[in-house]
C-alpha cells in the first residue's frame, strides 16, 4: 500500500497498465517529456519510450481521431486532453465515430479507448479551465462516462477503462488531484465500471454527487449531524452506465434527495437523476427532489466561490427537504 494524491494514484495506474500490457500507449499534449500540465504522466516516456508515449500537435480532433484508429487497429490507447474544456474540437470524433463503431460495424470493430481529461473547477481556471462537460457525453450511447473522487477509485477506475472493450471518457476532478491521501494498493486491480460507492449511511436525506462534489456534500454532512440531520452520501463514480438500483434504493432509504454537481443547473446530470427517480421512486418520496449545482453561466474566474456549490448550499437545501 502507498499513501497517495488522486494525481499520483492515475500516474500509478498509468504506469501498471503499461508494464503489463505493451499494446497501451499514451499521447496528448505534452505528456511525454513534460509529463503532462499536471504530471499525471511524469515518468512515462523514461520508462517506456517514445514509441508509447509521445507528445502530439495542439490538435484534439487530431489527437482523438488518431486514437480512434489506433484502438481499432489492436492497441489500447489513453490519450490526454488537456482540459476537459479543449475537449470539444474532438466532440465529433467521440460522438459521430468512437461512440458508434461498436453499432455501424455490427459488433466487427470496438473502441478500446480511453480519454482521460482534468474536468471541473476549483484551480481559479476561468472559463476556459474549468467546465464540467460530463452531460454532452452521458447523452451520447456508446460511450461511458466516468469520474472518481477518491485516489484508490481513480487507479481502480482507470485500470477497469483501460480494459474495457468500448470507448470511456475519464474525467478527472481537478480540484481533487493534490487536496486528498488515501492509501491505495500497489500493482494492478479494478474497480467496476457501473457502481456506486456508498459513502456515508444516513436516514433523513440522501446526496448524491460525483467527482469534487462528494467532498462537498461529506462537509455539509458533518454539519448538518450537530443539528441532528442523518445524510446518506452516495457517490456515483460511474455516469454512463449509472447504477440505478443503488441509487434508487438510497434515496428510498431516506424518502428525500439532493443532487449535487457543479456543472450548470438546466439540462446536467442532476436532471437525469432527478427524473429517474420521480419515474421510478416517487411514492417513496416526502419532499421535492432539490439540485445545488452550478449556474446557467460561463464559469466565472473572479467568482469562482460563489459558483461552485459548497457545504452551505448544501446544507441549505437538505434543510429545506427535511422541512417539507
Amino acid at each position: 500500500m502507498a499513501n497517495l494524491t488522486l494525481i499520483q494514484a492515475v500516474n500509478r495506474g498509468l504506469h501498471d497498465a503499461m508494464a503489463e500490457d505493451g499494446d497501451v500507449v499514451v499521447f496528448g499534449e505534452d505528456v511525454a517529456r513534460k509529463g503532462g500540465v499536471f504530471l499525471a504522466t511524469d515518468g512515462l516516456l523514461d520508462t517506456y519510450g517514445k514509441e508509447r508515449v509521445f507528445d502530439t500537435p495542439l490538435s484534439e480532433c487530431g489527437i482523438v481521431g488518431t486514437a480512434i484508429g489506433m484502438a481499432m487497429y489492436g492497441l489500447k490507447p489513453v490519450p490526454e486532453i488537456q482540459f476537459a474544456d479543449f475537449i470539444f474540437p474532438a466532440f465529433d470524433q467521440i460522438v459521430s465515430e468512437a461512440a458508434k463503431m461498436r453499432y455501424r460495424s455490427a459488433g466487427q470493430y470496438t473502441v478500446p479507448m480511453v480519454i482521460r481529461t482534468p474536468s471541473g473547477g476549483g484551480i481559479k481556471g476561468g472559463h476556459y479551465h474549468s467546465q464540467s462537460p460530463e452531460a454532452y457525453f452521458c447523452h451520447t450511447p456508446g460511450l461511458k462516462v466516468v469520474m472518481p473522487s477518491t485516489p484508490y477509485d481513480a487507479k481502480g477506475l482507470l485500470q477497469a477503462a483501460i480494459d474495457d472493450p468500448d470507448p470511456v471518457i475519464f474525467f478527472e476532478p481537478k480540484a481533487l488531484y493534490r487536496s486528498v491521501k488515501e492509501e491505495v494498493p500497489e500493482g494492478q486491480y479494478s474497480v467496476p465500471i457501473g457502481t456506486v460507492r456508498h459513502v456515508r449511511s444516513g436516514s433523513d436525506c440522501t446526496l448524491l454527487a460525483y467527482g469534487a462534489m462528494v467532498r462537498i456534500c461529506e462537509e455539509a454532512a458533518e454539519q448538518l449531524q450537530t443539528e441532528g440531520i442523518s445524510c446518506e452520501i452516495v457517490d456515483l463514480r460511474t455516469l454512463a452506465p449509472l447504477d440505478e438500483e443503488a441509487v434508487l434504493d438510497a434515496v428510498k432509504k431516506t424518502g428525500r434527495c439532493v443532487v449535487v454537481y457543479e456543472a450548470p443547473r438546466s439540462c446536467g446530470f442532476g436532471a437525469e437523476l432527478s427524473a429517474l427517480i420521480a419515474e421510478r421512486a416517487i411514492e417513496y418520496l416526502e419532499a421535492p427532489i432539490y439540485r445545488v449545482a452550478g449556474f446557467d453561466t460561463p464559469f466565472p474566474y473572479a467568482l469562482e466561490h460563489y459558483y461552485m456549490p459548497n457545504a452551505q448550499r448544501v446544507a441549505l437545501a437538505v434543510r429545506k427537504a427535511c422541512a417539507y
